[in-house]
């Protein structure tokens, strides 16, 4: 999958640097697949994602700590970030619409 935008995430753990092994982690493994739908999602990271809709899916990462918001393009094979923050951050927006 072609990820947008790697410097999402490395903005985030400059400010943050014990997500940044975590989101290294899910970026490399990421971008080694290619997701026909969200079965493949599912099948792959298990009951560490939920699906919002429009093809956004929230994933917890590090044990919850953090919350990273893509919206897939699986006809494009693309991955485009929305949103990664802490917990508390995840809690003050809205998933479904922030960009």
């Amino acid at each position: 999958m072609q990820i947008i935008a790697r410097a999402t995430l490395k903005a985030f753990w400059d400010k943050h640097p014990q997500a940044r092994q975590p989101l290294e982690t899910w970026f490399l493994t990421v971008k080694k697949v290619e997701w026909a739908g969200p079965a493949d999602v599912k099948t792959m990271f298990g009951a560490s994602v939920d699906f919002i809709g429009d093809n956004r899916i929230v994933f917890d990462i590090s044990g919850n700590k953090y919350r990273l918001i893509v919206r897939v393009a699986y006809r494009f094979k693309v991955v485009q970030i929305k949103f990664v923050g802490t917990h508390a951050d995840y809690d003050k927006i809205n998933a479904e619409t922030v960009s």
